[in-house]
């Protein structure tokens, strides 16, 4: 390797280096995707509330369902509080009459999302749209115990409000609205509900960010999710839905696992740069092999041979003797550039001087091919006489003098 190579080397693994160390270094942005998976410690995860519920329920044990509602509720004997909590949840209709025939044995189904379609327990949602932008959100719970406390939210969501409910069978427990820069309210509508059925009940919060940690983990909001939590009962246990989730809740690939992890992903960059590394230099190093090309190979003397033999088997002496002398005239005019459509003694003293011949021969071989062109066939003999004597003027013309 040269001098010049060496230094350019060395500048462009000092500059990776560098971009490593600059990309190692920087504060990572925010991640505000909103995945409500428990293992995630993002503001919109639900690290927080899964490691707070042992010590916020001491009494009550804490199950993980994997599993899709109806296989998890296959057991009729289950009992406890079904906790879902995600940004949409759409249940299928067998899964729902599961839940239905859970709940109606006396368990409690949680659930708190933006989005879902329950038409079989007369719930319909829309979102709740500020007319202004400036306005702000609020929360606040129906129940006095709570000493009518209203709480906000600072960042942007999918505001949704009950529309439709059934009153007969439903507890509105709290409701969310709007206010302008004088306070005063200017959207309202219906949040948090609870709907009796059977023996149990199902409640339905269209605020999940409410368990997320930066709501809990902000003091002013904390007391929010306390009160939504004390709806749920502590003499049964807790199920935590892992399924219904916006993120990946488990490593699903090889490479998802290395790039998740910072010191593994930088590890990888540099096993792809040396990779590369390699592949440039021992390309230079080493050169490829040259392909043997075999050449074509010259057929005109082997075509010209079987188009002689042809000719001569049928024994057509006259053609073969006219190929001769169109060949022979060709060679005249490539070779001494003489016109041959004039041939007189002008002719004659040109090509003898240009060939080296004498006068004599060079009048003999014309005077033979003129008596050819006359006559309807021609012998052996003759055609061989002519083929002599046109080879000997070629030699005379190749050798000199």
């Amino acid at each position: 390797m040269d001098k010049a190579s060496k230094i350019y080397l060395t500048t462009f693994i000092l500059l990776i280096l560098g971009f490593i160390y600059i990309q190692s270094t920087k504060k990572k942005p925010i991640n505000w995707f909103p995945s409500y998976v428990a293992k995630h410690k993002i503001p919109y995860g639900t690290y927080v509330l899964k490691e707070e519920l042992p010590k916020l329920f001491p009494s009550t044990k804490i199950k993980n369902s994997y599993k899709p509602p109806y296989l998890y509720l296959k057991d009729s004997t289950l009992t406890g509080t079904y906790f879902f909590v995600d940004d949409a949840i759409n249940f299928g209709k067998a899964e729902l009459y599961r839940l239905l025939n859970f709940v109606k044995r006396g368990n409690d189904v949680f659930i708190a999302t933006h989005g879902i379609n329950i038409d079989t327990l007369g719930f319909k949602t829309k979102r709740l749209i500020s007319k202004n932008l400036e306005d702000k959100v609020f929360f606040k719970f129906n129940n006095k115990v709570f000493n009518n406390k209203e709480f906000y939210f600072d960042k942007y969501f999918d505001n949704q409000v009950f529309t439709k409910i059934d009153t007969a069978n439903t507890t509105v427990l709290g409701f969310t609205g709007y206010l302008n820069n004088q306070n005063k309210r200017t959207e309202k509508g219906v949040n948090f509900v609870k709907y009796k059925y059977g023996k149990g009940n199902f409640y339905f919060y269209t605020f999940p960010e409410v368990f997320t940690n930066y709501t809990i983990l902000n003091s002013k909001n904390t007391q929010q999710t306390a009160n939504v939590l004390s709806y749920i009962r502590s003499d049964i246990p807790i199920i935590w839905d892992t399924y219904y989730k916006t993120g990946k809740t488990r490593i699903t690939s090889p490479i998802h696992y290395l790039l998740s992890s910072k010191s593994l992903k930088y590890a990888y960059y540099v096993m792809l740069l040396g990779v590369l590394f390699f592949v440039v230099f021992k390309g230079k190093r080493t050169q490829r092999s040259i392909p043997i090309i075999t050449p074509l190979k010259n057929q005109t003397l082997a075509f010209t041979q079987t188009i002689a033999n042809m000719y001569f088997e049928e024994e057509d002496h006259k053609n073969i003797a006219e190929q001769k002398i169109n060949y022979f005239l060709d060679y005249i005019r490539t070779t001494f550039h003489i016109q041959t459509t004039n041939i007189n003694e002008e002719f004659y003293t040109k090509i003898a001087s240009r060939s080296g011949n004498s006068f004599e021969f060079v009048q003999k071989i014309f005077l033979e091919c003129d008596s050819i062109h006359f006559k309807n066939t021609i012998t052996k003999e003759e055609l061989i006489a002519l083929n002599k004597n046109i080879e000997k003027f070629k030699n005379k013309n190749s050798y000199g003098k």
